[in-house]
């Protein structure tokens, strides 16, 4: 099959959970022998652009250079593209590009729309933005040939809501290895005597309560916070204000061994994402074996389960920080559970669903029957294995 990826930033994966799904899953299908496009965002910074990446093939677009047009200028050149070459099948990324759907409609491309979290919750968004995630919602369901969930908790929410149909399709989770901790020198860290976080800086991701918490613990410890946004120079610096010198802001690491090992030596790893479905953060942390503590909504109970610490304010961070701290605590014994549950997140079985996904996609190209292809969850023998909580 030729597959189109279309909505994102594009690969090598830089950025989110987008971007490394496409990753992953891209380079397993053209193991298996198929064509994947993927099409990328051009950054203007003049670097070479590459064509291929682990066998895909790239195809960069510019977008504008504003906040709430940059995905749709994008994505809108990449449609213009794609159907000049016209591929079996095209999985479209992040509801917000639904508009695009009827061109798909109209051409005969089949499409599955991958929704995403509850992104009218985002606080980056204003009024406007919030109804127009509300709005776009409701067009990837009326105009989708299939809608992909990463978690169960989306799932459920567009049943209820929309009472519609999803393919359930989490991300995979990379079993990190065990021991290695020589990269910690460049940061002068120590395993197991560092907290970390790693996020993008916006206010649901709750970097500012995990910073505010931690500075009002007696931790000994250092705070590494790696992450930073594009857009939030206001909100970056309300969370720099709240820290004092034991929380250390290092932006983005793109060193992956080094980012590796971060995630495996820390004493504990913060998640306070809340409006995403599973978050690959959190898969690798839990698949470095590191005791997790995360944001209290469903979300993380899904992935974590008992393996996890929860909080809801800075207090609760503060509390769980002197737990971790304290001797004879439990985070050994937790980081050995959450590897455990992290077997169920496969990308192998993952690429497995997307692979019948797009042959079944496929199939209704060719049989012209447009929206007949609406599956209630993931094949029976992967949703056992992918399906925390289920």
């Amino acid at each position: 099959m030729h597959v189109a990826m279309v909505g994102t930033r594009g690969v090598p994966a830089r950025y989110g959970g987008f971007e490394t799904a496409i990753e992953e899953i891209g380079q397993r299908l053209v193991q298996r022998g198929h064509r994947i496009t993927v099409y990328c965002r051009d950054t203007g910074d003049g670097t070479d652009k590459p064509s291929e990446h682990l066998g895909m093939e790239l195809v960069h677009l510019p977008a504008m250079r504003k906040r709430s047009l940059e995905t749709l200028s994008h994505t809108g050149l990449s449609v213009a593209h794609l159907l000049r070459h016209r591929p079996d099948a095209a999985i479209l990324f992040n509801a917000a590009n639904a508009p695009y759907l009827p061109v798909f409609r109209t051409v005969g491309i089949p499409v599955a729309t991958h929704v995403d979290g509850l992104e009218w919750k985002r606080a980056k968004w204003g009024q406007g933005g919030r109804k127009y995630y509300l709005a776009v919602e409701r067009l990837a369901v009326k105009l989708s040939d299939a809608l992909i969930a990463d978690a169960v908790g989306i799932q459920t929410y567009y049943r209820q809501k929309f009472d519609a149909d999803t393919v359930y399709l989490a991300y995979g989770a990379p079993l990190l290895a065990e021991g290695n901790a020589d990269k910690l020198g460049q940061l002068d860290l120590k395993p197991q005597a560092y907290h970390l976080v790693v996020a993008r800086f916006e206010p649901e991701n709750h970097v500012h309560m995990i910073v505010d918490g931690f500075v009002r613990s007696g931790s000994q410890l250092p705070l590494l916070v790696v992450g930073s946004a594009p857009y939030s120079n206001r909100y970056t610096s309300a969370v720099h204000a709240l820290a004092d010198a034991r929380v250390r802001f290092v932006g983005g690491i793109w060193d992956q061994e080094l980012l590796d090992q971060l995630y495996a030596n820390a004493l504990v790893y913060w998640h306070g994402h809340s409006v995403g479905g599973t978050n690959p953060s959190l898969l690798r942390a839990i698949g470095s074996g590191t005791a997790t503590n995360a944001f209290d909504v469903g979300f993380n109970r899904e992935v974590l389960e008992s393996s996890g610490r929860y909080f809801s304010d800075p207090e609760d961070v503060a509390g769980l920080v002197a737990d971790a701290e304290r001797p004879g605590s439990d985070v050994t014994a937790r980081g050995e559970q959450a590897r455990l549950i992290a077997h169920r997140y496969n990308w192998d079985l993952v690429t497995d669903g997307y692979e019948e996904l797009c042959h079944d996609l496929a199939r209704l190209r060719a049989h012209s029957a447009r929206g007949a292809y609406r599956r209630p969850s993931a094949p029976a023998s992967a949703q056992q294995i992918l399906g925390a909580g289920q």
